[in-house]
């Protein structure tokens, strides 16, 4: 079974929700040639005379009936060989993927305008909302958390699979509300502070910003030095206007980081970005070797002996 839910989570099949499954599907394989027999094999049937054949003309157009009888007990029993199952992937414990920090820049710089559309009035952190938000709810095998810093960093969402809250957790927030500068080192190391219970093989920080680091008591270099320690790897998104935020920085803490520094003028090409750390980020990572599964192999069988019985009943008041 593990081996076809991984399968399938490689692939990104499943989803956030029930789903059929059979445990052992291999089992379909023997249909085929048992259909054949069915069709093809003679059966021997005891002889007996009588006189009187007119009796049984009606019986010819029960043959296909007979047949179709007999294909669904076969059907029937090797749908229970294969165990179907219903797997619960809803579970927390069943999601398979990465904890995932967005740390958020929230600085007084975050208001300025002209970064969407030409003519919208929306300022740059509106528009980090709600492509942020977006980007959450693709990650329905994630769990996720939020950050965001100014002058100081807070923890605005800790690491849930709860993908709405999370949301709106990132619609309920403003700049300015950890203060009008920007702690870049603060932003990483409280990212890795929610990371701090993490037990997934994948850790990652996203960390955005519009400007340079100009505040905080931790450092760039003494944030980097956590990341490592923690095994977290850190992408670096620098949005805004050439020469507005420290390329430079931002570059060396995603190399560092063992991740990738970006850059977006735009709210489009912030949009590309995301999307691009989206599909980069899908590693197969199961939070817990646990899965929660309800067999209904019986309700396969009992149909079947059903079914037999109801051959075997015909079969008695022909014979």
């Amino acid at each position: 079974m593990s081996i076809v839910w991984d399968v399938l989570a490689y692939f990104d099949i499943i989803h956030d929700m029930n789903s059929w499954l059979f445990n052992f599907p291999i089992a379909g394989l023997v249909l085929p040639l048992l259909m054949y027999c069915l069709y093809r094999c003679k059966v021997s049937v005891r002889q007996h005379y009588f006189p009187h054949l007119h009796f049984f003309t009606k019986l010819n157009k029960w043959r296909n009936l007979d047949w179709l009888l007999n294909a669904l007990a076969v059907t029937l029993m090797v749908g229970a060989l294969a165990t179907p199952v219903m797997v619960d992937f809803s579970d927390p414990r069943n999601r398979n993927g990465v904890d995932i920090v967005l740390s958020i820049d929230g600085s007084g710089s975050m208001n300025a305008s002209g970064f969407g559309e030409e003519g919208s009035r929306e300022s740059r952190f509106e528009i980090v909302q709600k492509i942020a938000s977006d980007f959450v709810m693709k990650r329905a095998q994630d769990n996720i958390g939020v950050v965001e810093f100014g002058d100081f960093a807070f923890i605005a969402s800790p690491i849930t699979y709860e993908k709405e809250i999370i949301a709106q957790m990132i619609g309920y927030l403003s700049y300015g509300m950890a203060g009008q500068n920007t702690a870049i080192g603060e932003g990483i190391a409280m990212g890795v502070r929610a990371l701090r219970d993490s037990k997934a093989a994948s850790k990652v920080i996203i960390l955005l910003t519009d400007g340079e680091h100009n505040s905080g008591s931790i450092s760039p270099k003494e944030a980097i030095e956590m990341v490592r320690k923690n095994n977290i790897r850190l992408y670096t998104i620098g949005i805004g206007i050439k020469g507005e935020f420290d390329n430079a920085l931002l570059a060396q803490l995603a190399r560092d980081g063992k991740g990738k520094f970006f850059a977006a003028t735009n709210a489009k090409e912030l949009q590309e970005v995301y999307d691009e750390i989206d599909s980069m980020e899908r590693s197969r990572i199961k939070s817990a070797p646990n899965i929660l599964e309800d067999h209904y192999f019986q309700w396969f069988l009992a149909s079947s002996l059903l079914v037999l019985g109801l051959i075997l009943w015909r079969r008695r008041g022909v014979l």
